[in-house]
């Protein structure tokens, strides 16, 4: 299949690479060089607040498919042109190799026309279809499971660095308590004093920890309490 990128930025160019990797014609362009766009599919892989802009700024043709990758936007924003699809990966895209891996067998999160359904089946991937109501919610969920967990690495980072540590340190604690996830779920997973309903030893991490990360630890140890509340009520007396 030929198919036109607008947007060069990680997502543009992960998507060149994996599209291309599986035999494709892939087109990568500026967003303001779409005199250049050819082929059956147009990809706009730009910041999701341009991709209306950029869909009005294209000519509508019969046979051509104009698709975001946004998971946060439905196809509304693609305006007049008459066939549209979005195909949003539920993937991190870091930097354009790491992304081009990433995107072969990701899972996809599609809506509109077949095409994008044809380009997730060559990249092995898997389809998943939402109604327009559950867009937001799937993609602040993404944002959970991707952005948060960074953050929250990022305050381990600066915890470790209190205590004279590395974030290195931790790591590997990290990648085994996401793992008892994949293999046991958040539930059974869950260790550490939330589920013990040790409180003691919680307020002794606030005292210990400066003020400014507190709120961030008071707010996940509440979840972690809750979780371990579910897990106790699913428990057999």
């Amino acid at each position: 299949m030929q198919i036109s990128i607008v947007g060069a930025g990680r997502a543009g160019q992960s998507f060149a690479r994996a599209l291309a990797g599986v035999g494709h014609e892939v087109v990568l362009v500026h967003h303001d060089e779409l005199d250049q766009v050819r082929g059956e599919l147009v990809l706009l892989c730009v910041p999701d607040d341009a991709i209306s802009d950029v869909a009005h700024a294209l000519a509508p043709e019969a046979g051509r498919v104009v698709a975001h990758v946004a998971g946060s936007r439905t196809l509304s924003v693609l305006g007049a042109h008459p066939r549209v699809a979005c195909l949003h990966p539920l993937a991190a895209l870091p930097n354009p190799e790491r992304g081009a891996a990433r995107l072969v067998g990701a899972t996809y999160c599609v809506a509109g026309d077949v095409v994008a359904e044809r380009v997730v089946a060559s990249l092995s991937g898997r389809v998943i279809r939402l109604a327009d109501s559950q867009r937001t919610l799937y993609h602040a969920t993404a944002a959970v499971a991707a952005n948060h967990l960074v953050a929250l690495m990022g305050q381990v980072e600066r915890l470790a660095q209190e205590a004279d540590l590395e974030l290195e340190d931790f790591l590997g604690l990290a990648a085994q308590a996401l793992q008892d996830v994949v293999l046991d779920g958040p539930e059974r997973a869950l260790t550490g004093p939330a589920s013990r309903g040790d409180v003691e030893t919680i307020d002794a991490h606030l005292g210990a920890m400066p003020e400014a990360e507190r709120p961030a630890y008071v707010a996940l140890a509440a979840a972690a309490f809750e979780l371990a509340e579910r897990a106790r009520a699913r428990t057999p007396a």
